[in-house]
């Protein structure tokens, strides 16, 4: 029975991870065809895990809805991406979004990702988070879903929820 669940290690504890609605897999599909269009198929990656630092990795294997890479994936073949190598973490967010917003996010700020989405499916917005400080974010905005987001690695593009769950 496990061989068909699916796991996330985090903070020592293998949490199950939930399944996915509709709208979940639909706006993740439009999600990555967007991303794949700005930064290219193959610096975008879909659950992938990924290292944070020696001291989190030891308790911790997280596996992102989709990363966006500084660097090709063909160039990681024997280890996972780590902080230095992500440009944007993105988490679609149904019934996790506590854990995404609270749990997650100091996670990745301890590690040092520059920056991180959840894409709140419930509330209809998308809450982008930048500058690493700690276990926190200096800077969380949310944003409605007819607003337009842009990526701090691509200046010239940007999207709205709206054009990932319409």
């Amino acid at each position: 029975m496990l061989e068909r669940e699916r796991f996330e290690l985090f903070d020592g504890e293998l949490i199950r991870k939930m399944g996915k609605s509709r709208l979940h897999t639909i706006t993740l599909q439009l999600l990555l065809k967007w991303l794949r269009s700005v930064f290219g198929t193959l610096y975008v990656e879909q659950e992938t895990p990924i290292n944070l630092s020696p001291l989190l990795d030891v308790t911790n294997e997280l596996e992102p809805d989709t990363i966006v890479l500084r660097r090709s994936s063909e160039e990681f073949r024997t280890t996972n991406p780590g902080p230095p190598d992500i440009v944007l973490v993105v988490e679609v967010s149904a019934t996790t979004r506590g854990y995404d917003l609270g749990a997650k996010a100091a996670h990745y700020a301890s590690a040092g990702i520059t920056e991180y989405w959840v894409i709140d499916l419930r509330d209809m917005r998308i809450v982008v988070h930048r500058n690493p400080l700690a276990e926190r974010y200096g800077s969380i905005v949310a944003y409605a879903v007819d607003e337009a987001v842009t990526p701090l690695a691509a200046e010239s593009a940007s999207i709205r929820l709206r054009d990932l769950v319409s």
